[in-house]
């Protein structure tokens, strides 16, 4: 679909390589051990923990969608859904 995606977490930077190669994950994991950037984006619970929110920004850089209910066991098909919604489709 011509899309970039990355996950974020606030795992220190050599946990989430690992974490990424344990799984074989072809994308990055970036790092937020401060957890600013996790307060800022409204996902820092009180445990500290990030909650799993999916943000969609458009190459604009606007904020197109925010999925706050993130099912792991169908998430792809669910961003890819929602993503088919906002007009992106399949390149060939």
């Amino acid at each position: 679909m011509g899309v970039k995606y990355f996950a974020a977490s606030v795992d220190r930077p050599e946990t989430n390589m690992q974490f990424a190669a344990s799984l074989g994950l072809d994308y990055p994991i970036l790092s937020d051990p401060t957890k600013v950037t996790a307060r800022a984006y409204g996902v820092l619970g009180s445990t500290g923990m990030a909650r799993r929110w999916t943000f969609v920004v458009g190459g604009d850089g606007r904020l197109l969608a925010i999925d706050r209910d993130v099912k792991p066991g169908s998430h792809g098909k669910d961003i890819v859904d929602r993503l088919r919604a906002l007009g992106l489709r399949e390149r060939t």
